[in-house]
């Protein structure tokens, strides 16, 4: 057993070792701390967050330098580095590896990536729209649509450049869904406004004059033929036109008088139901042939141009123009056709010219009349002619005593009058046009985009195109126009069974690429709003 001396001598070497312990690590605490510090930063710059960083630095200034495939490798290595719990940075990874893809033209690999991305972070605006990108260049127009979408309701449409894309890849999406749906459109006969309206278009088609002639006794005995279908047309079986002019051309040549005119007859109509290439067919028999009427044949080629028009063949539209000025330079309905071509094409100065050439040929023809009052007034406002646009309001006052009973004198009038903002008088010029021609939706809903535009009169202008559909429920720009602003409402669903019905309407593959444009515009937002859960307002449907 040890001595007390010794105890005493151990407890205190104990304590004196345990002080000099405390005072050591006291006086060399600030070292040791910046030692730990030092480790534990070392440790954290070789996590593996940290060398997924430096992967994606190394890859950035690759891709910089125009080296694709080492970026590539570079962001493999971020992608397999990083942990799984850094989400957002793990979706930037995949991001600029697909930006490094589509410098390499891989569409695929691009679409993949931004996928992954978009799966991690569903609002990455940079993600679906190199994904958009790359899907419009595989002509994938039905995903390429969703994904801009998502970008221009992220944006709030206020981007530009992704707004720009958004049309280009709808026109396309038409385009695709027009050439299949025109394969299995089935021919609509329009209303009879229409018919009416497209042939009081022309002052000297022969057919239509014979159409109108009182002298055949109609209604006694057995009729067949052209003489059918004009009985037809004055009583507005409209739908047995066809078959009765297709009666004539199957009569023998003893027995048929009216070949010529049952070709025109039946060409119209084929026209009007939107059947082009039949129509086509019976003009250019027309025009080609010896035996036939030369204003048959002017008139005839005046009809194939407006064909060509709408299937956008513009040369072989104007080509047939000039040969029938050549042939029938005294035909006012030749320059007034002309004009209104000229007209869509923005030739402001050479349609003023041919309307003018019309109405010196037949002053009296009304629509020819005001449309070169229109053609003056678009001409003055380019140029900004004071005198000429004085002039012009002073000859649609004057068309309008000359012809009280025109409708389009004053819907023309009231379209003037909207664009310089006299809006009380555009409303009157409208309600005339109604009163004297009730049965024009056109109308109704020209009088309804102005109660929109001056009072923001919403309720009351979707009144007016709903009216406007219920005088003629074939009207197809009555459902067009209304589906436009039920979209601006929000009311999509609704807005996408319009077009639908609009679409039916459509007479020419190119009305069909722009109204697919619409539907499918309104489907794709409230795919993507409904998806992202972008609000409630937008996803409104029918009542």
């Amino acid at each position: 057993m040890p001595s007390l001396k010794w105890q005493i001598a151990f407890g205190l070497g104990a304590a004196g070792a345990l002080g000099l312990a405390y005072w050591y690590l006291r006086a060399n605490k600030k070292e040791t701390l910046q030692t730990l510090n030092a480790a534990i930063e070392n440790d954290k710059e070789n996590s593996p967050f940290q060398e997924a960083q430096k992967f994606k630095t190394q890859g950035n200034e690759f891709f910089k330098r125009g080296k694709y495939d080492e970026a590539i490798a570079c962001y493999n290595n971020a992608i397999e580095t990083i942990p799984e719990e850094h989400k957002l940075d793990l979706a930037t990874y995949y991001q600029n590896r697909a930006a490094a893809y589509e410098q390499l033209k891989k569409w695929s690999s691009v679409i993949s990536d931004c996928t992954k991305a978009i799966e991690l972070n569903n609002r990455y605006e940079k993600a679906l729209f190199r994904r958009a990108k790359a899907e419009e260049m595989l002509k994938d127009w039905v995903n390429a649509l969703d994904d801009i979408t998502t970008v221009c309701l992220l944006q709030n449409f206020q981007n530009q450049v992704t707004m720009l894309m958004a049309d280009r890849v709808l026109k396309e999406l038409g385009k695709q869904n027009a050439a299949e749906a025109i394969k299995n459109r089935i021919p609509v006969v329009p209303s009879r406004s229409f018919i009416k309206t497209y042939f009081s278009s022309f002052s000297e088609d022969p057919v239509f004059k014979k159409l109108q002639e009182t002298t055949e006794p109609l209604g006694l005995g057995d009729l067949k033929g052209f003489l059918k279908a004009k009985l037809a047309f004055a009583t507005e079986r409209y739908d047995e036109v066809i078959s009765a002019c297709t009666e004539e051309l199957n009569l023998s040549e003893s027995e048929s008088q009216y070949k010529f005119e049952a070709l025109s007859l039946r060409a119209s109509f084929y026209f009007l139901t939107g059947q082009f290439k039949e129509a086509l067919e019976d003009l250019t028999f027309i025009i080609d042939s010896k035996e036939a009427d030369l204003l048959i044949k002017i008139n005839s080629l005046i009809k194939r141009s407006s064909i060509y028009m709408q299937t956008e063949k513009i040369q072989d539209c104007l080509a047939d123009f000039e040969k029938a000025a050549e042939l029938g330079p005294e035909v006012s309905d030749v320059f007034h056709h002309r004009g209104q071509v000229k007209l869509l094409m923005e030739q402001i100065e050479d349609a003023r010219k041919d309307f003018e050439k019309a109405v010196s040929l037949n002053s009296d023809f009304a629509v020819a009349v005001v449309q070169k009052c229109y053609a003056d007034y678009r001409y003055a406002m380019q140029v900004k002619d004071v005198t000429l646009l004085m002039q012009t309001m002073h000859d649609f006052r004057m068309a309008i005593e000359r012809f009280p009973n025109c409708a389009e004198t004053y819907v023309l009038f009231a379209q003037v009058k909207t664009e310089k903002q006299e809006f009380h008088e555009a409303e009157k010029l409208y309600q005339t046009a109604m009163e004297i021609d009730p049965h024009n939706a056109s109308i109704y809903v020209h009088r309804g985009l102005l109660l929109l535009q001056w009072k923001g009169e919403i309720e009351n202008a979707v009144d007016l195109m709903k009216e406007a559909i219920k005088v003629d429920d074939k009207s197809e720009f009555a459902y067009e126009t209304l589906g436009t602003v039920e979209v601006q409402r929000g009311n999509l669903v609704l807005a996408i069974e319009l077009f639908n019905k609009a679409i039916a309407l459509a007479r020419s593959e190119m009305e069909m690429v722009h109204l697919f444009s619409l539907r499918d515009a309104a489907s794709s937002q409230l795919k993507i709003a409904s998806k992202m859960g972008l609000g409630p307002d937008i996803l409104k449907g029918v009542s």
